[in-house]
């Protein structure tokens, strides 16, 4: 007979009218707390303090007045880190007008922000934050050579700007099937791979040309013309941002280490359906690999090597490897299902943990905020019923920066999120 949860107990400091600071501070004492940056502690305490986790141990002393919440018997834990989506940009069921994804009109698209055509109210942040996701890089999709700027948000705010982890947090880029197909079908270049290389090289160059002119000017003091597609190619020449490589075959992998060498850039892959096929390479190299989808039908060519033991072999294998949904592809509540799946084809649970918190944050550069439980980061917690990777387990409580969310009631069997232009639960 299975064992059904019970609701853990909640202990408020008042009902109504709190502060935005009682808001934001919570103690979640008892639970086994999973900080991923260390040991496990059990019958631990997180305080979270204004929105940022201010003291995490088995012997915590709690702030006076401060909001409790028994987490005895529960699993506490950082909130995941999605780290390839397309959530509010690609709105489900909204047809054309929530397709937002891919500027399929200019092969080179820098310019091009995810953060302009981010809807928060799109429904599958709702799911994200049933599903433990609370924080998400969204990302142009992979119609174009370059498909422009990915940001890092929250799963949960009003409008966008409030969202915003790191903006501009990579470039996107695609090689392979997806461009070729878009322009070859347009009858303009490119329209093959070489093609597509061709223009992403032909785009670096004319920005690294750019710079020169650029700091030329700037010498003699003279106006100069802004080009924004430029500016944000320096970001990712000069290393301040990674260049998101959307790729899955192994010569497709192949053509971006090449170029990424060519160009001195921090190249992470995305998708690398085929990396398995190039573990060593890749390791050698240091490139982190973003895997997945992988509750997906091969249906393309590139995808036929799809497996759900691809990321534990590479992880073996020394490489850094993050698990997406590629959200909507796999609505992102499954991205800890996509997890769990990989360990049960071979991955190594701490490892599939990893792939889910920090590694995505370290490879993304957000590891100072998000991804680990640790003083001083956001206060994005996570109460689980039990193991995250059983299958019966739900997120009872999800609080991000501090404030609670979303909940799941175990007796009526529904989840509630916080309606953020309202403060007031919604189904």
């Amino acid at each position: 007979m299975i064992r059904r949860p019970s609701k853990p107990t909640v202990k408020k400091a008042t009902a109504t009218k709190v502060s935005d600071a009682q808001a934001n501070s919570v103690a979640i004492v008892g639970g086994r707390v999973v900080p991923i940056s260390g040991e496990v502690i059990e019958g631990g305490t997180v305080v979270i303090t204004d929105g940022r986790i201010s003291a995490i141990g088995a012997d915590v002393s709690l702030p006076k007045g401060i909001a409790t919440v028994d987490a005895t018997g529960r699993w506490v834990l950082p909130g995941f880190v999605e780290s390839h989506g397309h959530l509010g940009v690609h709105e489900e069921g909204n047809g054309w007008a929530g397709q937002d994804t891919n500027e399929m009109t200019d092969p080179i698209g820098a310019r091009f922000r995810a953060l302009d055509a981010i809807n928060p109210a799109d429904e599958g942040f709702r799911d994200a934050l049933s599903g433990g996701v609370t924080a998400v890089v969204v990302k142009p999709g992979s119609g174009n050579p370059v498909g422009g700027q990915t940001v890092a948000i929250k799963s949960w705010g009003r409008i966008v700007d409030e969202m915003v982890i790191a903006e501009p947090c990579s470039l996107k880029s695609a090689l392979g099937e997806n461009p070729k197909r878009v322009y070859g079908e347009q009858k303009k270049t490119p329209s093959t791979r070489l093609g597509v290389a061709a223009v992403i090289r032909q785009a670096l160059i004319k920005a690294q040309d750019y710079r020169i002119a650029r700091e030329h000017a700037a010498e003699q003091d003279k106006p100069f013309t802004r080009d924004l597609d430029a500016e944000i190619l320096i970001k990712v020449l000069d290393g301040e941002i990674p260049w998101c490589q959307h790729t899955h075959r192994a010569d497709d992998i192949a053509t971006a280490l090449r170029l990424a060498e060519e160009f001195g850039y921090r190249l992470v892959i995305n998708h690398g359906t085929e990396a398995h096929l190039l573990p060593d390479v890749l390791a050698a190299k240091d490139i982190p690999v973003i895997m997945g989808p992988l509750i997906v039908s091969r249906s393309k060519v590139e995808v036929n090597q799809r497996s759900m033991r691809n990321p534990g072999l590479l992880d073996r294998a020394g490489v850094k490897v993050a698990i997406t949904t590629d959200h909507p592809v796999v609505p992102i509540h499954h991205l800890v299902t996509q997890a769990a799946l990989a360990v049960r084809d071979g991955m190594d649970a701490d490892a599939a943990l990893r792939s889910i918190t920090i590694n995505p944050a370290e490879i993304l550069g957000l590891d100072d905020r998000v991804g680990s439980l640790e003083v001083g980061k956001d206060g994005d917690v996570v109460i689980w019923s039990g193991d995250p990777f059983e299958l019966m387990s739900r997120a009872l409580h999800v609080f991000v920066d501090g404030r609670e969310v979303h909940t799941f009631d175990a007796e009526s069997g529904l989840g509630r999120t916080l309606d953020p232009y309202t403060n007031l639960p919604e189904n």
